[in-house]
């Protein structure tokens, strides 16, 4: 489970996209401005289409200092997930690699072969060396800051790969793990390439606001979908207040104890609310604000669908 599926529908973000920019193609580009020329990079930003045609639309709009690095932070999280995803893997294999997946972006050639739950996924390992090649070519805190990033997440998926979600604490854990470090890293890259000001850096609470209110809108809308694939990411803390058995929510979807428990979901990720408008109000660049805001702008329309 993971803040890399995206909040939106493929087809709403390209509506959106078309009326803000009029229709036109936002292409990847190298820090000089030309058109992508190197393949590795142009197989990236394929991949991105491939892996997350929406977030790919906001990502491609981002300022030239920032597109290709987010791009590579967005894949390389990407592929992390992927590991952590794949229910055929070995469980020790998987918590190995999940501890050890930050180094291999260093490691020149190292892909890896048949892990993955969905072909973008498989492919997007399977050529993971062309990712590495490109991630090496960005400038050194850049490099420092997803490495930093990619380590905490990779250990912390690993300590919950054999932990339930019990808690509400286990819960912000989790989504802080998945998607806050994201959070939290996008603004040191933000801060750090200088269009964003370094007050940004220091805002860990409100970063980590930004990713949780993404994860906790995917998982409460995706309840289904994981309970299909045998998976819980619902606190037990606070399903079993309404029920003693998880799968009766999708049993009786229109009763009483069912709505109850979805709202109490709803309004513990909208805790999360006016941190992240509280976030938007710092930033300046427009393309970043666009960025940030879009996602968060269709999460709380998800949330008040459901």
């Amino acid at each position: 489970m993971s803040i890399k599926k995206s909040i939106l529908k493929p087809e709403e973000m390209a509506a959106l996209l078309k009326l803000k920019f009029g229709g036109k193609k936002i292409i990847g580009q190298h820090k000089n401005g030309n058109k992508i020329k190197d393949s590795n990079l142009a197989y990236c930003y394929n991949k991105l289409d491939k892996v997350s045609r929406s977030f790919a639309a906001v990502i491609r709009q981002l300022p030239d200092e920032v597109r290709d690095v987010v791009c590579l932070f967005y894949l390389i999280l990407r592929a992390l997930d992927s590991i952590e995803d794949d229910m055929d893997l070995n469980q020790d294999a998987k918590i190995n690699l999940l501890r050890e997946f930050y180094a291999k972006n260093f490691e020149q050639g190292w892909k890896l072969s048949n892990v993955g739950d969905k072909e973008e996924y498989l492919d997007l390992l399977a050529n993971y060396d062309k990712v590495i090649e490109a991630f090496l070519v960005l400038d050194v805190k850049y490099q420092n800051i997803i490495t930093d990033i990619c380590q905490k997440m990779g250990a912390g998926m690993a300590d919950f790969a054999e932990t339930e979600i019990t808690t509400l604490e286990d819960y912000n854990l989790y989504c802080h793990y998945v998607a806050g470090l994201v959070g939290i890293g996008l603004s040191e890259l933000f801060a750090a390439s200088e269009i964003e000001s370094k007050e940004l850096e220091s805002q860990k609470m409100l970063s980590n606001s930004m990713g949780l209110f993404l994860q906790k809108t995917n998982i409460i809308r995706d309840y289904k979908e994981d309970l299909d694939e045998n998976r819980i990411f619902w606190p037990e803390e606070v399903w079993s207040i309404y029920s003693p058995k998880f799968e009766s929510f999708s049993l009786n979807p229109g009763k009483l104890e069912s709505v109850s428990c979805l709202n109490h979901m709803v309004n513990d990720a909208l805790s999360h609310a006016t941190d992240c408008l509280n976030y938007l109000k710092i930033l300046r660049n427009e393309r970043v604000f666009r960025f940030c805001a879009i996602p968060q702008v269709m999460a709380i329309a998800t949330l008040a669908e459901v």
